[in-house]
């Protein structure tokens, strides 16, 4: 049987993307498409122990105290357990994947940590890393949602109701998230990815609005 098609859903903390990979789920489930819902890291699994570890600052209060691919082995190792344990086989018979971030985080949020002049080749080893030495699926189709960092800052503070102690690592240093953005950007011109503008004139656009420009990024795939 052929394989099954991977859609990710990428983005900044606060940019939506648990939104509207909910929203593209009920889509395309009432097209009669067989598919299934995945978010990474996967929290509820014992894989996902060193994230948890270093997100909450056990290994150094900023981001940059864990090295690049120190981290991302961090999260590849979550992902190939889940893979392993959960989904394969439904990636094997054919069934469209639809995930809440991927591999496509360690090149937004580590690849910042290395010199501009080495982004070239940290991608280069990510991806042989993830879809060759670790042998998970290369997504079919990476939908990056594009909302500045000031921006998904308010969206955050209003979900954390303003209790700031409530951000991991990442979140709550706004620097390293807006170079973040530079390393997503970035990697949507050198790997292909949908870059969707999250924002006009200042502001969110509508979560419909988004979710049309989402849509019209899943059809070009032919899923």
């Amino acid at each position: 049987m052929s394989r099954g098609k991977l859609v990710v859903i990428e983005g900044l903390d606060g940019s939506g993307k648990a939104t509207q990979t909910g929203l593209l789920f009920e889509a395309l489930l009432a097209q009669g498409k067989p598919v299934r819902r995945l978010s990474f890291p996967d929290y509820r699994q014992p894989s996902s122990a060193l994230v948890k570890m270093y997100l909450s600052g056990e290994f150094g209060r900023d981001p940059s105290d864990v090295n690049a691919y120190a981290a991302s082995s961090f999260y590849a190792v979550d992902r190939y357990a889940s893979y392993m344990k959960f989904w394969k086989e439904d990636y094997e018979r054919g069934m469209l994947l639809l995930a809440d971030r991927y591999t496509t985080s360690n090149a937004i949020y580590q690849m910042v940590k290395s010199r501009r002049e080495e982004w070239n080749n940290y991608l280069c080893w990510l991806q042989d890393y993830e879809y060759k030495k670790l042998g998970l699926p290369k997504p079919d189709c990476v939908l990056y949602l594009d909302m500045p960092t000031e921006i998904s800052q308010k969206l955050m503070s209003r979900r954390y109701q303003g209790d700031e102690s409530k951000k991991d690592l990442h979140e709550s240093n706004v620097e390293f998230l807006r170079h973040c953005r530079e390393a997503a950007l970035y990697s949507a011109q050198h790997l292909g990815w949908h870059v969707i503008p999250c924002a006009k004139d200042g502001e969110p656009r509508t979560i419909e609005e988004i979710h049309q420009d989402v849509w019209k990024g899943v059809s070009k795939t032919e899923c």
